[in-house]
């Protein structure tokens, strides 16, 4: 692939909106939504998956620091857990420390279901990036990680500016 010549800025720009689009379909689409988190009265959403990825990260969350970890409000964070609890794959509980918190918890079957997660995941990966060597899979992840960074930037800077209507 050659580098793009002067100019070029907006057809750049033009293919990585695209590819986003395209990314963002294909990761919703059906099938790699099922091969991934399941169907069924097994299946869980994004959301779920999300928050079991972290309650697999620490013994326990208190609530507004799992609402922080996933970049979302109280409420959003609390409807994960309780569509998590309600599956049997979290628990709530009071803090031993602070009585006035409520911290979260998976339970053995939510450590099973983020491993077997986990391992479809890898799967996954493994078959998606085949066309990619050792060398461009570090590339792919550095690029990523900055993009990453650009969005988290972009969406600090816009919360912090009046918008006008």
């Amino acid at each position: 692939m050659s580098a793009p010549r002067p100019g070029d800025d907006r057809e750049v720009e033009r293919r990585i909106g695209v590819a986003w689009r395209e990314l963002r379909r294909g990761a919703s689409m059906g099938g790699l939504r099922t091969y991934l988190y399941g169907v069924g009265p097994d299946a869980v959403d994004l959301g779920q998956v999300d928050t079991l990825d972290l309650l697999a990260q620490e013994p326990c969350w208190r609530m507004r620091d799992l609402a922080a970890a996933l970049r979302v409000d109280a409420s959003t964070a609390t409807r994960a857990v309780d569509r998590l609890v309600d599956a049997g794959l979290a628990d709530r509980r009071r803090d031993a420390d602070d009585a006035r918190a409520v911290v979260v918890a998976l339970t053995p079957a939510g450590r099973r279901r983020h491993e077997a997660v986990v391992e479809r995941r890898r799967s996954a990966m493994d078959r998606i990036l085949t066309g990619f060597d050792e060398g461009e899979r570090a590339v792919l992840a550095e690029l990523l990680e900055r993009l990453i960074e650009g969005v988290d930037r972009f969406v600090a800077e816009e919360g912090t500016t009046e918008r006008g209507g």
